[in-house]
């Protein structure tokens, strides 16, 4: 049986149900002010991926980022575990198929990563228990990762004779070339202190805190402008890869132009002088007060 967790936000503040049945292995779920929730289901496998995960959770973040309404996606995992990374049964299965079939099933997972990693808005990964192989490429591939003081992890897939592609890109930009090389090379498994000191983890709390730790990050995402942190993670992305150069330069320069003459810019500033909370901060306070009526 799915085991059952408590949500960041109590039942009655759901706005939106997405998923279809409470055994899917993925539930998704938007509530009042915005926060939307997608947790994998899969805690009788761990939380394992398949090729089924991977699909509705590509079907979900396409849906989310699309949505009007969203402003924070909280991802978290149903059970005692985060997810033990691959679906071993599915894993041996594809070992049977071709290398074009394979190719195929790789390019949906890669997929999967870069739709979470450019996804618009910000991102907060919840972790506890173990966090193996793929696992871990989620984890990277959010902007805040929070996880319990008991947490585990682990890139296992050379001790399999495999490697960890898909998620290298994420991995190596989180920790580093020299990080990634020993934890890929060595396949050990690192504690939540050491996971927070490599960069992994952001936060790490007891598990009885970990509820009252999540919606105090979401609090405090949506006090700023929906429109500052989506063009914040593209600002990062651009810094990312982009030389600082002629045209990074530029490409700067336009975008603080363009969002000081927004309209929530605009509503930015006149809130600070005027001494009064933006816009985007009543419409959170207005839906969090008709929650607690």
């Amino acid at each position: 049986m799915t085991s059952q967790i408590t949500p960041v936000f109590q039942p009655g503040n759901i706005a939106e149900i997405l998923h279809a049945t409470a055994r899917d292995t993925v539930l998704c779920t938007i509530n009042r002010q915005g926060v939307a929730t997608l947790t994998i289901n899969r805690s009788e496998k761990y939380n394992a991926f398949d090729d089924q995960l991977i699909a509705a959770l590509r079907h979900y973040l396409k849906q989310l980022a699309r949505h009007p309404d969203i402003r924070v996606l909280l991802l978290r995992a149903a059970g005692k575990h985060f997810s033990s990374g691959a679906d071993l049964n599915w894993m041996k299965s594809m070992a049977g198929k071709s290398r074009h079939d394979n190719l195929n099933d790789a390019q949906a997972l890669a997929l999967l990563m870069h739709e979470l990693d450019t996804f618009p808005h910000p991102t907060l990964v919840s972790v506890q228990g173990s966090a193996f192989g793929g696992a871990l490429g989620l984890i990277c591939c959010c902007d805040i990762a929070i996880g319990t003081e008991n947490t585990r992890f682990c890139f296992s897939e050379v001790k399999l004779g495999l490697i960890p592609a898909t998620i290298g890109p994420y991995v190596c930009r989180t920790l580093g070339q020299r990080q990634a090389r020993r934890l890929l090379l060595t396949a050990e498994t690192v504690n939540a202190k050491r996971a927070q000191a490599l960069g992994i983890l952001h936060d790490v709390c007891p598990e009885a805190q970990l509820e009252e730790r999540l919606q105090l990050e979401i609090t405090t995402l949506l006090a700023n402008s929906p429109q500052a942190m989506s063009q914040v993670k593209l600002l990062c992305r651009h810094c990312e890869t982009s030389p600082i150069n002629d045209e990074l330069i530029q490409l700067t320069s336009e975008m603080i132009a363009d969002i000081r003459v927004s309209a929530q810019g605009q509503e930015g500033l006149s809130a600070f002088f005027d001494k009064r909370p933006p816009n985007w901060v009543q419409h959170y306070q207005s839906m969090q007060g008709e929650q607690d009526e």
